[in-house]
């Protein structure tokens, strides 16, 4: 586990994307492949388009898309991750509809959450890994320092062998679908988008020794943590 790589940066959109273009053509040259987890939320939304906008080159079929977490609403619901993927990036790009691995939030929680670590561990067993291993896995942070859907106080702070599971959010009263941090854990490189100036308190938090923060949790066994900030 190495120490987190802190990025300051005032082109915020223009340097994730250029990130994770890098990452896409590094991993396509290395292992011929690019897996990719994608973060919900309002941050991202300017990086996917202009990462669409740039990386029309890219061997898309060559290219698999997940999904950190999700709301338990329909894909075309204005809440949905999926949603908001596929209007800034998904649709602008020549990507094969197999290639983009969503979660189902339309289902049951549990049911939508044991069909998608199916999904994954299909391909793990396929490419001879424990657990699926992202090349790029990007990550929000919110102000209760929650990241993907494990938010403080929940259950799946706790999981330890799952990989996606249901998790019941009481602040919000609702329920979410999510990574785990075994999951997360095993990504090659996470990389933290905090395009808010006004986050940098909770980012302190967060890296600060012995932090209570869900946030912090994300420790890469054989990875990298970049914050892009």
């Amino acid at each position: 586990m190495s120490t987190p790589r802190l990025v300051h940066t005032t082109d915020f959109v223009a340097e994730a994307a250029q990130l994770i273009l890098d990452s896409a053509r590094a991993a396509l040259a290395g292992r011929g492949l690019f897996r990719l987890a994608l973060s919900g939320g309002n941050t991202p939304r300017p990086v996917y388009a202009k990462v669409a906008e740039l990386g029309r080159d890219l061997p898309w079929d060559k290219i698999q898309i997940t999904f950190g977490d999700e709301r338990c609403v329909p894909p075309e619901d204005e809440k949905s991750n999926y949603r908001m993927a596929k209007l800034s990036l998904l649709d602008a790009v020549p990507i094969p509809e197999g290639n983009v691995f969503r979660m189902k939030g339309e289902i049951a929680p549990a049911a939508a959450a044991t069909q998608y670590e199916h999904q994954l561990a299909a391909v793990a067993a396929r490419m001879g890994e424990e657990r699926y291993v992202h090349d790029l896995l990007l990550l929000g942070i919110g102000d209760d320092g929650h990241t993907a859907s494990l938010f403080p106080g929940t259950t799946a702070l706790h999981e330890t062998t799952r990989n996606v599971i249901e998790n019941y959010v009481p602040q919000l009263d609702t329920n979410r679908i999510t990574f785990t941090y075994p999951l997360i854990n095993a990504a090659r490189h996470v990389v933290f988008l905090v395009g808010n100036p006004k986050k940098l308190p909770v980012v302190e938090g967060i890296l600060a020794p012995d932090s209570p923060y869900p946030a912090a949790g994300v420790k890469p066994v054989n990875g990298d943590v970049t914050w892009l900030l």
